[in-house]
């Protein structure tokens, strides 16, 4: 993202402009409407199963002013990874409190999943219906940076290290022993990933997952074009 094209101008190397816009535009996007739908995906199964707290603070919303988290905000722009507000969540209404989390903390990640699949959509559409005119060239290669960040995000969040959806989902399957130490340490592990994460150490198995999420959510929005000879 950002952090890089600069590094990369440090350095004396040439980026492309263009590509820095796009990337800028998708992830203004992203902060600013799919975030929201993160966040509110959450509120909403939790709803769903019982914890009426998301509805009760305001957070079933797709407001991004209840959502947007400057610091998150400012790291997705910098490293193409970020965070909003999290949704308050009590797991005590639950039926099943294990299984509720779990299901609770899929839900954002699957929002993204979601928002990925509706923009490589309008990618093939593009593509299949659209005139190949400049203006259509720039808005497929903003598609192309939404999609691929919003992988990012929904592979991000799968992270098992706190306060990411991941550690609860995880926490879902951990004994109360272990589930206990996991949140005691919660915020050294927290601290702990975030330096790996941004110092570059996990950034290889990460991106080969986020690369396999982006071509499978691709792959999915291109077959029925596919099948009908459009593309």
């Amino acid at each position: 993202m950002l952090f890089s094209a600069l590094m990369t101008l440090i350095r004396g190397g040439r980026v492309d402009f263009l590509s820095i816009v796009m990337q800028i535009a998708a992830v203004v996007v992203i902060i600013f409407l799919v975030l929201p739908f993160h966040e509110f995906a959450h509120g909403f199964v939790a709803d769903k199963l019982g914890d009426p707290t998301a509805r009760y603070a305001g957070r079933l919303t797709f407001n991004p002013l209840a959502s947007i988290d400057p610091v998150g905000a400012v790291f997705l722009l910098l490293f193409g990874f970020g965070w909003a507000k999290p949704v308050p969540v009590d797991s005590r209404y639950f039926k099943n409190p294990r299984s509720g989390m779990v299901l609770t903390a899929l839900a954002g990640p699957a929002a993204n999943l979601i928002a990925a699949y509706a923009g490589a959509l309008i990618y093939y559409a593009l593509i299949a219906f659209g005139p190949m005119n400049v203006p259509i060239q720039y808005l497929l290669i903003f598609l192309n940076y939404y999609v691929y960040i919003n992988a990012v995000l929904a592979v991000f969040n799968l992270v098992p290290l706190p306060p990411l959806d991941g550690s609860k989902i995880l926490a879902g399957f951990l004994s109360d022993r272990a589930r206990y130490l996991f949140y005691q340490y919660q915020g050294m592990l927290s601290m702990i990933g975030m330096v790996l994460l941004v110092s570059g150490f996990l950034s290889g198995p990460i991106a080969i997952a986020e690369n396999a999420v982006g071509a499978f959510v691709n792959r999915l929005a291109a077959l029925p074009f596919e099948f009908f000879g459009l593309i």
